[in-house]
């Protein structure tokens, strides 16, 4: 079992790639089309959507708790994807969002500008001016996503396992590439650990969904690190009472052998709705 993250410049040919490794590998491919029908199962509507899938969130956006509902829903549907099978993932943040899974595999498409500006003129049926436009209100949106969501630089190479410049790039042979080098670096070992891995991943995010959703606990900003069975819940409560409610969820849950706190108690603490 192995995750493929593809991040992209626009016009850098990151889609086309992914899509021909999907043909050649058979691994399941997670576009923006495949996430929208997942994250609308889970109540998430096109306006909200629309307000953070790849882009920074405006000031007022970023303070609301619809920011929070995007990114748990993001990374519930991403990883209970990535435990049915091998898998990948276009854009979303998949590099930040799978970085502790052993098996993964995370790429990076770049293209000089002015074969970006080409292509994107061709692709809108514009002229330069647009094009650049386009390309540069893109480039703004996801380094801001990256930053805000994730605290990471998306145009550090550093990210990801192979950055590619996609200049000269055979989509075919591209993704060959790509595959022969996942073949190269994830051993039997690896996909082990990385199953492990991505049950515990899907655990925490189980945990917060019950305590947040289900039962409307009131913790802000709540995450739930899972090793093994063993959680630990961090966030900002109002009330003791609160943080008994959520340990109490939290062990009620199936997989969950043992839960404790790190839940910060801040009297009167509120998020905007």
């Amino acid at each position: 079992m192995a995750i493929i993250t593809i991040a992209r410049e626009l016009a850098a040919l990151g889609e086309e790639v992914a899509r021909e490794l999907s043909r050649l590998t058979g691994y399941k491919l997670i576009d923006r089309e495949y996430l929208e029908k997942r994250l609308t199962d889970y109540g998430l509507g096109a306006e909200k959507r629309e307000k953070y899938d790849e882009k920074k969130p405006g000031f007022w956006a970023s303070l609301s708790q619809e920011r929070d509902d995007y990114l748990h829903f993001l990374k519930a549907a991403l990883f209970e994807e990535a435990i049915g099978g091998d898998c990948i993932v276009i854009g979303r943040g998949g590099a930040a969002v799978f970085k502790s899974v052993p098996s993964l595999v995370a790429v990076k498409f770049v293209s000089p500008l002015a074969l970006r500006i080409e292509r994107v003129m061709k692709s809108y049926s514009c002229d330069e001016k647009h094009a650049l436009q386009i390309v540069e209100e893109s480039d703004h949106n996801r380094i801001g996503f990256h930053k805000y969501f994730f605290s990471i630089d998306w145009a550090d190479p550093c990210s990801y396992d192979l950055t590619i410049n996609s200049t000269k790039a055979n989509t075919a042979q591209t993704a060959k590439l790509i595959d022969a080098y996942r073949n190269s670096v994830i051993d039997p070992a690896k996909e082990e650990t990385g199953k492990r891995r991505l049950a515990e991943l899907l655990l925490g995010q189980r945990v917060v969904t019950e305590i947040v959703y289900a039962k409307k606990v009131p913790v802000h900003f709540l995450e739930a690190a899972a090793d093994g069975g063993r959680v630990i819940l961090h966030g900002v409560a109002n009330t003791q009472a609160a943080i008994d409610a959520a340990l109490a969820a939290a062990r009620a849950l199936p997989g969950v052998t043992e839960a404790e706190s790190a839940i910060q108690v801040v009297q009167e603490f509120t998020v905007m709705p």
